[in-house]
């Protein structure tokens, strides 16, 4: 499955909170943190919609899944 490397490079601050709530949707919580997210519809919805803060690029890295779920399924 392909998966896509996205980077926040601007800052939240001074953005509305739905933009900062897609980002937390994505996992960027902080400027230069990179997350590898699968390559789908709502995965591309959501970096459209937050585009002039990310950059992201394809890569072939695994999609490893995060939050307080997955390690919690981890266990």
């Amino acid at each position: 499955m392909a998966a896509l490397k996205v980077t926040l490079v601007r800052s939240m601050s001074g953005h509305t909170v739905r933009h900062r709530a897609t980002l937390t949707g994505l996992g960027l919580t902080r400027v230069g943190k990179t997350r590898i997210l699968p390559d789908t519809k709502a995965t591309r919805g959501m970096i459209d919609q937050v585009g002039f803060l990310v950059k992201w690029e394809p890569t072939d890295q695994p999609f490893v899944p995060f939050g307080k779920r997955a390690q919690a399924a981890k266990k």
